[in-house]
């Protein structure tokens, strides 16, 4: 069995500044062409002043040594800090991304410009990053530059690195460029409107919100029954016990919990993803339909966890609460294609439990995908196979009548692999929002639900 990784990897607390650049000791101030040609002309005026013997010349070069003279009055010795801060808000796809650049002259000398240049993720939209910006910073004091844009995709996004130079002494001088590591921000996938009906296959916890099979102390009732030991007198049906003479009592089905496990299959990728405004990809598909689903049963007071099937193997465990849905966005902006898995199984049957309803996002476009989830099947656990891929299929590079006949023989070939597995018991659905799975998960509780032949 593969080597399980964190669920979620350490990453710097949102909105915090940017790491400050390795220390490698600060930069250094560089003079200009411009004070070059300021001292080569003077100089010049000079020399030919004096031997030449005229004054008028002397008297011409005098501005240019005072201007310059009075410009190096006070040099820089420190070059510009930089930080980086964004906005705490929760960032989700096609939401609002708030940044601020600012600038620190730490010096006592005025910096005349300050040109600063950062880099950003292709889907990050931000205009003004298309463009060098440049501000004035006094002695002491600081720079800001707000960057506003639009998060186009879930994921871990950059931006930076940033990059600074300074100009001071009239532009004598100038610092070398100070670099700022990037500053990585976390944008969460939209979740996508979804509702399910209330019946579950099975359900395990103590408290919830989806009727039990087993008999309890909440309200749903489950018919009446003659009264025994250790029932409670508030309990008495007094119509049904004046008929008959003999004290009956209600009985009740306890109101339960269920876990959801879904699993990820992270063994291809396809599609041409465009943002939160164009396509979507497999893992498009795939991360939106995982938050959504998991957001209605962690609301609902359920407990969900999360697998992938890949070479890589990772998993969150079960848990309940908004602490819990928070996790699983954080460990859903790691999912990544892995590649196809090399021999053996990956998802460890033990790892889910027997009582769960797993529900499987899959495109099925690699082999071990369907058998993967016959074996789960023939195991005796609640199967739902969520096709994940794009209505548009596979973009097939060139063209030709070749071509086509390949995309149609692999369509037939995808059609039986979808009756395969519905034959071993598994039903496979498309994804299409709100009421995906409404009729697959009434069938899956009325199939538990029913009485089953034991051998005598």
């Amino acid at each position: 069995m593969s080597s399980l990784r964190p669920a979620v990897p350490p990453t710097a607390p949102l909105g915090q500044p940017a790491a400050a650049p390795e220390a490698e000791g600060a930069p250094a101030w560089q003079p200009t062409r411009a004070l070059g040609r300021a001292v080569l002309l003077s100089g010049l005026l000079l020399i030919t002043g004096v031997l030449l013997g005229r004054t008028d010349v002397v008297l011409l070069a005098t501005p240019f040594l005072v201007g310059t003279a009075f410009s190096l009055r006070r040099r820089p010795a420190l070059p510009p800090d930089l930080a980086v801060t964004i906005e705490a808000a929760n960032r989700v796809e096609g939401g609002e991304v708030v940044a601020e650049l600012e600038v620190i002259n730490p010096d006592e000398v005025r910096y005349d410009l300050v040109l600063v240049r950062a880099r950003r993720s292709r889907w990050l939209r931000m205009d003004a990053l298309d463009r060098p910006h440049g501000l004035v910073v006094q002695a002491g004091a600081s720079g800001l530059i707000t960057l506003e844009g639009e998060a186009m995709r879930w994921g871990r996004h950059d931006l930076g690195p940033v990059a600074a130079a300074a100009a001071a002494c009239d532009g004598l001088f100038t610092s070398a460029p100070v670099v700022l590591r990037p500053a990585r921000i976390a944008v969460y996938p939209r979740t996508e409107p979804f509702q399910a009906v209330d019946a579950m296959p099975n359900a395990a916890g103590l408290v919830g919100g989806h009727r039990s099979r087993r008999p309890g102390q909440d309200g749903e009732l489950a018919g009446v029954r003659v009264f025994g030991p250790g029932d409670r007198l508030r309990r008495i049906d007094w119509r049904t016990s004046l008929r008959t003479g003999q004290l009956h009592v209600a009985a009740t089905l306890s109101d339960r919990d269920a876990e959801v496990a879904l699993l990820l299959d992270v063994t291809a990728e396809t599609g041409n993803s465009g943002g939160v405004h164009g396509g979507a990809s497999v893992l498009d598909t795939t991360v939106r339909a995982a938050a959504a689903i998991a957001e209605h049963y962690l609301h609902r007071g359920d407990r969900v966890s999360l697998l992938e099937y890949g070479p890589a193997a990772r998993r969150l465990r079960a848990a309940a609460g908004r602490r819990q849905y928070l996790t699983v966005l954080e460990w859903l902006l790691e999912v990544r294609q892995q590649g196809t898995v090399d021999g053996g199984d990956p998802v460890a049957t033990h790892l889910v439990s027997s009582n769960a309803l797993l529900v499987v996002l899959t495109p099925l476009l690699d082999p071990s995908a369907a058998e993967m989830l016959a074996r789960l099947s023939r195991s005796g656990r609640y199967v739902v196979a969520v096709d994940t891929l794009p209505t548009s299929g596979l973009s097939v590079p060139g063209s030709g009548p070749w071509m086509e006949a390949a995309l149609r023989l692999w369509r037939m070939e995808r059609e039986n692999t979808l009756g395969r597995l519905r034959e071993h018991g598994v039903p496979v659905v498309s994804w299409a929002g709100a009421g995906s799975l409404d009729l697959v998960l009434r069938d899956i509780a009325r199939f538990a639900g029913a009485p089953r032949a034991g051998a005598r």
